[in-house]
């Protein structure tokens, strides 16, 4: 079915123990997380929405109890003139994850099909030619093993403009919003046939969108989480590894057990 953003509007409260909850799956994730290492497996998280729509505030949660050796957050921004050098998706190949290693993409390769596209960086062939060569890139990533969960965080324009505006108010939020902000929001309209476009064309059997009403935090926040969760799990087996004997002969002699 298409992806309709309409229905991600409600911003219902969280119904329940917040707190309860975000420590319950967060200790699931740690256990994900765990596996990708022994298992040797390899995956990336690409978040996608619109600015303040707690993309970063549900990344901090999801890494929290993380190991920060074995993931990495890639906070994409505009490309530098090397990287305009070459194919959009050069600088996303240098960021592509290792074995037993996550690689969180705080933004994506689908700035070419939205901001590049809204606001005239990529021509109209450049951005059209840009759903196939996304879907090849994911293709790829999933044949070679690596699991690829796709976010997309949504908010209302009401909601978005509180948080814009808390950003003004409060000073040490301040430093989070910038012209770009005000740019974008000027052109939502072109930005929600973009956004239709992409879903249409990248909702893929091998990558799907998970789609995230983002207009409660602490809703979205769980949400996302359980089905980030649900989705690293289906990849990588959850049976933690046995005991290796000689080190548990060497240590129960040291240890005295």
């Amino acid at each position: 079915m298409a992806i309709d953003l309409r229905k991600y509007e409600d911003g219902e409260d969280f119904d329940g123990n917040y707190d309860k909850a975000l420590k319950k799956v967060q200790k699931r994730l740690s256990h994900i997380h765990y596996a990708h290492i022994v298992h040797k497996r390899r995956a990336i998280i690409a978040f996608e929405g619109w600015d303040a729509a707690g993309k970063g505030g549900i990344i901090q949660r999801l890494t929290a109890e993380w190991d920060p050796r074995y993931y990495e957050v890639w906070p994409i921004s505009a490309p530098t003139p090397e990287e305009l050098a070459h194919h959009f998706l050069w600088r996303f190949w240098r960021r592509l994850p290792a074995q037993h290693n996550i690689a969180i993409f705080d933004r994506t390769w689908y700035g070419r099909v939205l901001v590049e596209r809204v606001e005239g960086y990529a021509s109209e062939a450049e951005w059209r030619r840009g759903y196939d060569e996304i879907n090849d890139f994911e293709a790829q990533q999933v044949a070679v093993g690596t699991t690829l969960v796709k976010v997309f965080v949504h908010v209302t324009q009401k909601t978005q403009d509180k948080r814009l505006k808390d950003r003004l108010e409060h000073p040490w939020k301040r430093w989070k919003t910038g012209l770009d902000d005000y740019r974008n929001r000027a052109r939502r309209d072109e930005y929600l046939d973009a956004m239709h476009d992409m879903f249409a064309h990248t909702d893929t059997r091998a990558a799907p969108w998970i789609v995230i009403d983002g207009n409660d935090k602490k809703s979205a926040r769980i949400a996302a989480l359980t089905a980030i969760a649900d989705a690293l799990e289906k990849h990588v087996p959850m049976e933690p590894p046995e005991l290796d004997p000689e080190v548990e002969k060497v240590a129960k002699k040291a240890l005295g057990l």
